[in-house]
């Protein structure tokens, strides 16, 4: 009895530690935090939809088609662009306050100002 016992007290602790061997989290997203008139909002960014966005950004410009994308991702509904200057694109839509304005700088990546 003492031997079946021993037996099985070491196959559990064997078990045990092969799945804690094999348990990881997986880091392919960062979460970022943004605090807005609409509160706390969390961000996924997701390194490969950056890194296809900067293929297309070769032009060195942030186009009004980027310029929408981007407000629509900062939770902008029916963006449209009303001003584009040389060194600004503003974007205007509704959000769920009523409407709202975004101005991206036109650079490379659309970076909001």
């Amino acid at each position: 009895m003492l031997k079946f016992l021993t037996t099985a007290g070491l196959a559990l602790a064997m078990s045990a530690g092969a799945l804690t061997g094999a348990v990881t989290t997986a880091q392919a997203q960062d979460v970022e935090l943004r605090i807005g008139p609409d509160g706390v909002r969390p961000v996924i960014r997701d390194r490969d939809r950056e890194r296809d966005r900067d293929r297309y950004d070769r032009r060195g410009g942030c186009s009004e088609r980027d310029a929408r994308r981007a407000a629509r991702e900062s939770g902008l509904r029916d963006a449209e662009v009303t001003r584009v200057t040389r060194r600004s694109i503003t974007v205007e839509g509704m959000t769920r306050r009523g409407p709202d304005r975004i101005t991206f700088a036109n650079e490379r990546g659309c970076p909001e100002i």
